[in-house]
């Protein structure tokens, strides 16, 4: 397996270009289901989890290919209406598939998602939003089979609110006959780029980015060309904890700040500061972080993928800061390693106080899940010495080509290849 090597304590500085949205790109990609043709998606990043989906796709009978951040589906062969344990097991969207399978052909077989490393994220709101559309659903040896001759459209209404349930249940609207309303809706970008995804399909979709979403269904969709997906924001905000932490001065490249409000107000907070530039936005780190509090909350609250990067700032800033999870009950498994750096934390629950301390150490760690990875990269950068970050795999999954990027601002970043 590969690994990274960080000799960490250099300041950071110059333009960091911001990738496309992988949690925008996935959810567009199946949405090329909906449509007989061929649709080109552009700004796709070229992540594991895009190559997980292409070649999900493909399975399924679609003809795929990507060449240099343009996806192009042709969904017109498709013949296999499966999402197998093995593509689900890696890639919890590829769910996603559900929705768009039953709405265009009537029918699906998809594995159960089950737990993953971060906590359990069932999939029975899908499934409760589909069978109030008319889909008769059962469950077999660990798989959901779903059928409807046309979908219908219904009121649903989400007990907890769910990024991947709106995104699924939008997708099966958007082709049920009749109007469904989704409310409590997810109300994050990425949601609001499917969307306007759909709408270009010609989609009759209302209310995106609100609590409340109406969508008029149609009678078919046409493929979609050269659409460009939105920047990926939590990437934004990484880097924007890496200059926060080094002392760093980046400017973020094709990024969009608004829809980072939440982020940057905390960062504001804590010392940093952001200045809008013709070349993108400025972001400067402080000679000394203050240390803040923080609890992660659905868009557009604190986003929970960027909860790991904020503790690692947290561990050098001046005072105490109360960290508290309120999305998943298993996301603190970054804090045993950052302690393994000097940090002082301590959990009960889902609340971490971090008590800051004057500098943090390299040693050798090992990441959990994806927002991990890239909280030890943040903890690596500003730490006295040589880190090595382990199962690197999980930054991959995420986050397009970072060692390079960091490296062209001045990081000391080595991958060694495993």
């Amino acid at each position: 397996m590969d690994k990274l090597i960080i000799r960490g304590g250099k300041q950071l500085k110059g333009e960091v270009s911001i990738s496309g949205a992988k949690n925008a790109a996935l959810p567009i990609m199946t949405a090329s289901i909906l449509a007989s043709g061929k649709s080109n998606f552009a700004r796709i990043p070229d992540l594991m989890d895009v190559r997980t989906m292409g070649k999900l796709l493909s399975n399924m009978g679609a003809s795929y290919s990507y060449n240099k951040g343009i996806a192009e589906i042709d969904s017109s062969s498709m013949n296999k209406f499966e999402a197998p344990y093995e593509s689900v097991k890696t890639m919890r969207a590829s769910v996603l598939v559900l929705c768009p399978l039953v709405a265009r052909f009537g029918r699906a077989k998809v594995s159960l998602p089950g737990g993953c490393a971060i906590g359990a994220r069932p999939i029975n709101l899908h499934l409760m939003g589909l069978e109030k559309m008319g889909a008769k659903i059962r469950l077999e040896s660990g798989y959901v089979i779903a059928k409807a001759s046309r979908l219908k459209g219904a009121s649903i209404y989400f007990d907890t609110v769910t990024v991947t349930g709106t995104e699924n249940l939008m997708m099966a609207a958007v082709l049920a006959k009749g109007t469904t309303i989704l409310e409590n809706a997810a109300r994050e970008p990425e949601v609001i780029d499917l969307a306007n995804c759909l709408i270009s399909m010609g989609a009759k979709i209302k209310g995106a980015g609100e609590s409340v979403i109406e969508i008029e269904g149609v009678d078919e969709l046409r493929p979609l060309k050269n659409y460009e997906i939105i920047p990926d924001r939590i990437e934004t905000g990484t880097f924007m904890s890496i200059a926060g932490i080094t002392g760093g001065d980046l400017i973020m490249k094709d990024c969009r700040p608004e829809h980072l409000d939440a982020v940057m107000m905390k960062l504001t907070d804590a010392g940093v500061m952001f200045k809008e530039t013709k070349r993108g936005l400025r972001v400067i780190g402080p000679e000394k972080l203050i240390a803040k509090d923080v609890k992660t909350i659905p868009y557009p609250g604190f986003p929970t993928d960027m909860q790991a990067q904020f503790m690692a700032m947290m561990t050098i800033a001046k005072g105490t800061s109360v960290i508290k999870e309120t999305i998943f009950e298993n996301r603190f498994m970054h804090v045993a390693e950052l302690e393994r750096m000097g940090a002082d934390i301590s959990t009960e629950g889902g609340t971490a106080t971090i008590k800051g301390v004057e500098k943090l150490k390299g040693a050798p760690v090992m990441a959990t899940d994806l927002r991990a990875s890239a909280s030890l990269i943040v903890a690596a950068l500003c730490a006295e010495g040589e880190t090595t970050i382990h199962r690197i795999y999980h930054l991959d999954r995420g986050y397009e080509k970072m060692d390079e990027k960091l490296k062209k601002v001045g990081a000391d970043i080595e991958r060694v290849k495993g």
